[in-house]
């Protein structure tokens, strides 16, 4: 019988997802979840045949240079792909992959939980209980803006974009996006598609960003970005920190230019943007969009499909690079 790959499990994953991935590859894992540095990934890439990342490894034209021979595949337990650099990959040969659509439903969820969450003033009510200062109560009190009927702009209308969509609608929200392309009708649901950001932007009463972090859309929301909006209006992230000027963020929210905003991502992570936290409009996750168990079961599965289709001589699914 042919000996199993050596495969490097960089994080801790669910235990469903480690014994799967035990029936078909000796393993290496990390039971303390630690962080690796980037001499770690490049020692340890001469020991195993395929890594199992996630987001908080750093893939960088550097590291991966520096990779060993033997590592053939970087199969992410993760969507995005902006932690690594992919001509670097391609220049050595090793292959890529993520796990797409199974993160769509949770992080769209969160993404509706930062709306209302922003919108009816969660942090300071959350807080006003706990520290036992409710104590009065009137028809000015604690009053917020309502999320039903207004009109939402989505930045990026893929899968995650898409199901945002879907449950705004439930909420009988007027729904706006801008996109690289349009949809197709069967896709775009009645949403209203927009060549220009700024044409969007301006009828945005609520924005969610859900597009990569590329080189085109990194900042994409800067000073000028955040002018068109609507006076009051709500902003949540919950695709990538860098989308996000976090300097022209703070000035939007201090003019009250933005009302209120909803982020589970950040420029830095972990940690976020200590300036954020004396504002109680701000309501923050930390990057937990995807932290279901449905889903980080879902993850794994996807993950050890492309490992597996790899090893058998097969094109991965989920091949990015």
């Amino acid at each position: 019988m042919a000996e199993k790959p050596v495969l490097w499990i960089t994080r801790k994953l669910s235990d469903y997802t480690q014994a799967r991935a035990a029936r078909d590859y000796q393993l290496v894992l990390n039971p303390e979840d630690t962080l690796h540095t980037a001499e770690t990934i490049i020692e340890m890439s001469h020991k195993v045949d395929g890594i199992l990342p996630c987001h908080s490894e750093m893939f960088s034209a550097d590291v991966v240079a520096r990779l060993g021979n033997r590592t053939k595949i970087v199969a992410n337990y993760s969507v995005g792909i902006d932690h690594c650099d992919l001509p670097a990959f391609q220049a050595r040969g090793i292959r890529v992959t993520n796990t797409p659509d199974v993160l769509s439903d949770a992080t769209a969820e969160v993404a509706m939980l930062l709306m209302l969450g922003a919108a009816r003033r969660a942090v300071e009510g959350d807080r006003m209980v706990r520290d036992q200062k409710w104590t009065s109560w009137s028809p000015s009190f604690m009053v917020g803006q309502q999320v039903s009927g207004k009109r939402l702009g989505i930045i990026g209308m893929g899968r995650v974009g898409q199901i945002v969509a879907k449950r705004a609608q439930g909420f009988d929200m007027t729904v706006h996006y801008f996109n690289r392309h349009r949809l197709e009708p069967a896709l775009e649901k009645n949403a209203i598609f927009h060549k220009d950001l700024h044409s969007m932007l301006a009828v945005s009463d609520f924005l969610s960003l859900n597009c990569p972090a590329t080189e085109d859309t990194r900042g994409i929301m800067g000073p000028e970005a955040f002018s068109y909006l609507p006076d009051g209006a709500i902003m949540v992230n919950t695709a990538r920190g860098a989308l996000v000027d976090e300097e022209a963020f703070l000035a939007a929210i201090t003019s009250g230019k933005l009302s209120a905003a909803g982020l589970d991502c950040f420029a830095t992570e972990p940690g976020g943007n200590p300036k954020f936290a004396r504002h109680d409009n701000i309501f923050m996750l930390p990057h937990i969009g995807s932290a279901t168990q449905e889903t980080r079961d879902a993850m794994g599965d996807r993950a050890l499909d492309n490992l597996d289709a790899f090893f058998a001589g097969r094109t991965p699914v989920d091949l990015v690079a």
